[in-house]
């Protein structure tokens, strides 16, 4: 599909573009959907090529290559009529960030024309150069060729900055040789296997049913730090890592709880304003907007999406906070701890499954203990996670993360999951034989004539575990705030698809083809008692921060995993490879290589905290320390010079230099510990644990001891105070 256009009228239209950016004009003032799906696929597309599409987006059909060129012609010139230029294929490499090629719709024909390049072979295919993404050894540098394939169960979507407009088409990236390069591919290849099993069970207890496939469906809390511009500018630290390597911590933190829930400061509420705009327009579904534990924190939360829709959402939510905070004079930290002592950020994923006809499979309904189809598919989430907790703790992997994970303002390393009292004395009936009553909430009185009675839940939340059941799907609350969702979901879908195949084929052994509703009730009763028994010692409804529970938890026998190192080990085990080629989600090497991948960003990560707190404490905290060192040894030569003595100054140089020569040592540790090479991953990811932490902390220790007795005015960096409290 080409076509020859005034290559003129064009370059005016891109040259009125720019005059407007230059006049104050943005391209995303107007206020409309930039995504390609609903309404707009209605009226542009014809009848049959979007009943096609709608069949590939909503049951995930085969993508009918005929329809292409149709979809290609609409989806253009939908875009240009809404600034865009250029077009790419997004996706998500193993970076964890996203990644896009931008190509221009209209190239000069040489003759004063211009021809439109984006056909439906352009749509479809794209063609990056796949050395030059982290491959995990799949893709040597010589062995460049990769490939884009447009996803079409994901709309595609214009992104605005303040000077251009871009087509962005939602695609998987393979190498040459088909295995996966990216995210998003194991995540699709996952929703296809949980989808899979979980129909089997569906069917088992609705053998007439109009259901054909079963979804995830996912809302993903996020949080984050606001700092002032000018702040994060100051920092070295901020701008390489994301989080501040030193900073001593300010008077006051969230001992008060005066931040959660607080009132949204006016200039963070414009912010978020501005940032609900730019989600709406690009259909992600923000609902909920508020001040988090920490001082300068804060959550946004979607709605239920589809899976895969949810993890493209994510990584663009984290690219509109990014973007969106410096027109408000903000920067955005996503990372999971960007201030010691201060609470960390987290992601929640609020996981569920749902037919094509809208039953949510989780939700227990009201008499629960007898919802069997609902017991059945809730005992084989706690077998999943029983057996694989490891795996989990190891999706969720990172060195951002390791900060967070068990610092008693997160879940904790060990894996367990929350039920509440209705669905534990649930399992207790089961455990003892058949389910016959279900504990209701009740209504709570509040104990005034004015207010109402409130409908109360049958159990309580637990904000300490890592795998909370919440009403009617389990909120996943250890993913960290920096982290890809894709990644933790295709672990999660996985695992739970491999038990759930476990109790497809147990209770298709048990009861036979077309069972009696009796002789279904006996064998569903039998095995899920079984499974009770067997893996009940995952569920755990009391305190996940206390010692108290860390040892019941070794005495159940669930894995704690404390670091990443320790985490990612369990990727390559002969059981981790199986589980993942068993459901075709991984092949062992796609595995290997993500595993590598992961190890060797672990690596580089603290590489590059330890270069720049090294740069830090050498160009500007060691220099201030001796300015004050000096002014301090001044002072007192001076009072000294006239038969005088200060013993309070002469006490302070001491401590000055009792702190400075503290930290020279320690940088010296450092930068042995930095430049120290070992021959493979595994033990390099291993010294880093143990030997090049413990440096960075020996290091900021003293550096934060200097911090608090270097006057402010001499002192080169913003404080916490500054950082956390100025809005």
């Amino acid at each position: 599909m080409t076509s020859a256009l005034d290559l003129a009228s064009f370059i005016q239209h891109r040259a009125t573009e720019s005059d407007h950016m230059s006049s104050g004009h943005r391209p995303d003032e107007h206020f409309g959907t930039l995504t390609f799906s609903g309404d707009v696929m209605l009226k542009r597309l014809p009848a049959d090529v979007y009943e096609k599409l709608l069949q590939t987006i909503k049951r995930h059909a085969p993508l009918d290559p005929a329809i292409a060129n149709s979809v290609a012609l609409a989806m253009k010139e939908w875009a240009i009529e809404h600034g865009a230029t250029h077009y790419c294929h997004w996706f998500q490499p193993l970076t964890g960030d996203t990644a896009e090629k931008h190509d221009a719709f209209l190239t000069p024909d040489g003759e004063g024309g211009a021809i439109s390049t984006f056909s439906g072979n352009s749509l479809i295919v794209g063609e990056p150069d796949a050395s030059s993404f982290p491959s995990g050894g799949i893709r040597e540098t010589f062995e460049a060729r990769g490939y884009t394939a447009w996803d079409a169960s994901s709309p595609a979507f214009i992104l605005k900055s303040r000077s251009t407009a871009t087509l962005c088409i939602p695609s998987v990236f393979v190498s040459y040789t088909g295995e996966a390069l990216d995210l998003k591919t194991p995540l699709l290849r996952s929703m296809e296997a949980i989808s899979v099993q979980a129909m089997r069970i569906v069917r088992i207890f609705q053998p007439g049913t109009q259901a054909t496939r079963v979804s995830v469906t996912l809302g993903c809390e996020q949080e984050y730090f606001l700092v002032d511009e000018a702040f994060a500018e100051a920092r070295l630290d901020l701008q390489m890592c994301g989080r501040t390597v030193l900073g001593a911590r300010p008077p006051k933190g969230h001992q008060l709880d005066d931040h959660y829930f607080g009132a949204i400061p006016e200039r963070v509420l414009a912010f978020m304003a501005e940032l609900d705009r730019r989600a709406v327009e690009l259909g992600i579904p923000v609902t909920t907007r508020h001040n988090e534990v920490a001082p300068g924190q804060y959550e946004v939360a979607p709605t239920f999406e589809d899976n895969n829709i949810a993890a493209d959402h994510q990584q663009l939510l984290m690219h509109l906070l990014e973007t969106t905070a410096p027109r408000h004079g903000f920067r955005c930290l996503l990372h999971e701890k960007p201030f010691a002592g201060v609470n960390g950020s987290g992601k929640h994923n609020n996981w569920s499954m749902s037919t094509d006809t809208g039953a949510n499979l989780l939700d227990p309904k009201n008499d629960t203990h007898s919802n069997l189809q609902f017991l059945t598919f809730l005992c084989g989430v706690i077998r999943a996670v029983h057996l694989h907790g490891d795996l989990l703790r190891a999706s969720i992997a990172s060195a951002a993360n390791d900060h967070r994970l068990g610092a008693n303002e997160a879940p904790p390393a060990i894996i367990s999951i929350f039920l509440g009292e209705m669905l534990s004395d649930i399992l207790d009936q089961l455990e003892q034989g058949s389910p016959k009553s279900t504990k209701k909430g009740g209504q709570l009185s509040i104990g005034s004539r004015v207010l109402p009675d409130i409908p109360r839940h049958a159990g309580d939340r637990n904000r300490t575990s890592p795998f909370a059941f919440t009403g009617n799907k389990f909120e996943f609350r250890a993913v960290g705030s920096s982290c890809p969702i894709a990644w933790p979901d295709t672990v999660l879908n996985v695992i739970v698809a491999d038990s759930l195949s476990y109790v497809a084929d147990e209770l298709e052994r048990r009861a036979g083809a077309n069972p009696s509703e009796k002789k279904l009730e006996a064998a569903v009763k039998g095995l899920l008692k079984e499974i009770v028994k067997a893996h009940r010692a995952v569920v755990f409804d009391g305190d996940n921060y206390s010692a108290e529970w860390h040892a019941e938890a070794d005495r159940r026998g669930l894995p704690h995993l404390r670091s990443t190192p320790d985490a990612l080990l369990v990727l390559k085990s002969r059981t981790a490879s199986q589980l993942f080629a068993r459901h075709k989600v991984l092949s062992a090497r796609e595995l290997k290589a993500r595993v590598e991948v992961l190890q060797e960003q672990y690596v580089t990560q603290l590489q590059i905290e330890a270069r720049t707190m090294l740069q830090m404490l050498e160009t500007q905290v060691l220099p201030a320390a001796f300015r004050y060192q000096s002014e301090l040894a001044g002072s007192l030569a001076a009072v000294r010079a006239v038969d005088l003595d200060s013993p309070a100054t002469a006490d302070r140089l001491e401590e000055v230099i009792q702190h400075a020569t503290e930290l020279r040592r320690a940088i010296e540790a450092l930068k042995a510990a930095e430049a120290r090479e070992l021959s493979s991953v595994d033990k390099h990811a291993q010294f880093m644990r143990e030997q090049l932490v413990p440096a960075l902390v020996a290091c900021r220790v003293a550096a934060d001891h200097l911090e608090q007795i270097v006057p402010e005015d001499t002192w080169p960096l913003p404080s916490y105070s500054e950082m956390l409290f100025v809005r």
